[in-house]
């Protein structure tokens, strides 16, 4: 019998499905509703929202469905065989970490901030750099921790550009609102307290080839996932609200005599 979503074969039916003691395949479950039910809140929620923001709320539930449909799989790919599923895991942050970054170039250009392609473009490369020497170093094409270092320093990048860079300028002009300053520092907060732990997860994994070795890498890259992936988009979400309701209220107040 074969799991759901899955063309894996196993002697037994019940290996299948979840065992109450397999607590890594448990995140993993965990994780796959919440990023369905997170996406389904995020496109629900784009149509209470001021125009500028609907693209960043789509993009942002873009995330989470992009991420919910590999978690099913990864899931089950677990299940099967008690091992990582990197290729799942790179695909889905090869997909899912640039839109993240469009996030950054979204809301600064709906608040008609001066940045322009090349913002993006930056991020664009550092990300692609740091996915690229991680997988190299998780799938032993390369040293496991060279391919630590030089994702590390693909992140690095990032940061360097979201707090010096033309993207951290961009946020700080006179023209760009309270509401879009504070989801453009909540992001940012985000991608390097949050993003922090990816790296611990990675050097748990690179410890040994055992299976504990694996379910620490697996729990805790689960973990990052939904901080990173449900809450930067909550903090995008958040100051929407915040800036359309201001904004509502400002036209309700009554003209002065």
């Amino acid at each position: 019998m074969g799991a759901p979503m899955s063309s894996f074969s196993v002697d037994k039916p019940e290996e299948a499905f979840l065992n109450e003691h397999d607590f890594t395949a448990i995140s993993f479950w965990i994780i796959s509703i919440a990023m369905i039910a997170a996406t389904v809140f995020f496109f629900a929620e784009a149509g209470t929202v001021s125009n500028h923001w609907k693209t960043s709320l789509h993009v942002g539930g873009l995330v989470t469905l992009v991420a919910a449909v590999h978690y099913m799989y990864m899931r089950e790919y677990w299940v099967a065989v008690h091992k990582s599923p990197i290729v799942y895991r790179y695909i889905d942050w090869s997909i899912t970490v640039p839109l993240q970054m469009i996030e950054f170039n979204l809301i600064l250009k709906a608040a008609k901030a001066p940045i322009g392609a090349a913002g993006f473009w930056r991020l664009l490369i550092g990300t692609v750099a740091m996915l690229a020497f991680g997988y190299m170093g998780e799938s032993k094409t390369i040293n496991g921790w060279l391919g630590f270092a030089l994702g590390m320093a693909g992140w690095g990048f990032i940061l360097f550009e979201i707090f010096v860079g033309e993207s951290a300028k961009a946020s700080g002009d006179s023209n760009v609102s309270e509401a879009v300053k504070k989801s453009f520092n909540n992001m940012r907060f985000i991608v390097t307290a949050g993003w922090a732990i990816y790296p611990a997860g990675y050097f748990l994994g690179q410890l040994d080839n055992s299976a504990g070795a694996a379910e620490a890498l697996n729990v805790t890259y689960n973990i990052a996932d939904f901080v990173n992936k449900i809450a930067f988009v909550l903090a995008c979400w958040s100051c929407a609200k915040s800036d359309t309701e201001d904004k509502v209220d400002a036209k309700r107040q009554p003209l002065l005599p």
